[in-house]
């Protein structure tokens, strides 16, 4: 089975989540990249049973109306969505993520913090046993990408900038190697800590909810509760 039937895999397991559970006056968050593109895919097909997306990216945004899904905005929300649903570029056992391959890690943060339950899609090779292995991307006010870069440097991550790269908020995004991730929550708050970092692409702190991860032999459910 090829990596992108997998991710068509996990797509549709959220669908068979969150499908049953729409109703007319519901607003979903939906992240960024490519198990999420075909997640949005499949959603369409049932625009009509739910009022809008908000959305993590501006590439989920144009994918969506462009499959006339409603896409609405945070500041339009009464309450707290039901449900995220977004991938990620790893993810461990106690469904803590590194995101941002895609450079949208701080809407993604910001989208994700309004809703009740995030579930992660991916296929099985994101799952990790340890964080790491995949650099971690940094998004960063232009002015101070030399001196983050240093303080990066400092605490044992070889850093390389994004050749090339704006993210949708005009920042830059350091990708990050070689840190020490045997304690991510503490790491992320070290990092968000450093003046000029906008957030960092670790999701340890508020990780997610519910993993649906797509094997060969089917899709498993990962839960944080479990």
């Amino acid at each position: 089975m090829t990596q992108q039937q997998l991710k068509q895999q996990a797509a549709q397991a959220a669908i068979d989540l969150i499908v049953p559970q729409l109703k007319p006056e519901m607003v979903l968050g939906v992240g960024t990249g490519s198990t999420v593109d075909l997640f949005i895919d499949l959603l369409a097909e049932h625009k009509g049973r739910f009022k809008a997306a908000v959305s993590s990216s501006e590439r989920s945004t144009a994918r969506m109306q462009g499959l006339g899904v409603a896409v609405t905005t945070l500041d339009e929300l009464a309450e707290p969505m039901p449900f995220y649903v977004d991938g990620a570029d790893e993810i461990d056992t106690q469904l803590r993520m590194i995101k941002g391959g895609g450079g949208a890690l701080t809407r993604e943060k910001i989208v994700a913090s309004a809703a009740r339950q995030f579930v992660c899609i991916v296929d099985a090779t994101k799952l990790v046993e340890r964080l790491g292995a995949f650099p971690l991307p940094v998004e960063v006010i232009p002015m101070a990408r030399a001196i983050v870069a240093r303080r990066l440097q400092e605490i044992g991550g070889h850093v390389l900038e994004r050749a090339g790269f704006l993210t949708d908020n005009g920042c830059v995004i350091l990708d990050v190697a070689g840190l020490n991730m045997l304690e991510p929550e503490q790491l992320e708050a070290t990092i968000n800590d450093i003046p000029g970092v906008v957030t960092c692409g670790l999701f340890a702190l508020s990780a997610a909810d519910v993993a649906l991860v797509a094997h060969a032999d089917g899709v498993r459910r990962l839960s944080r509760d479990a």
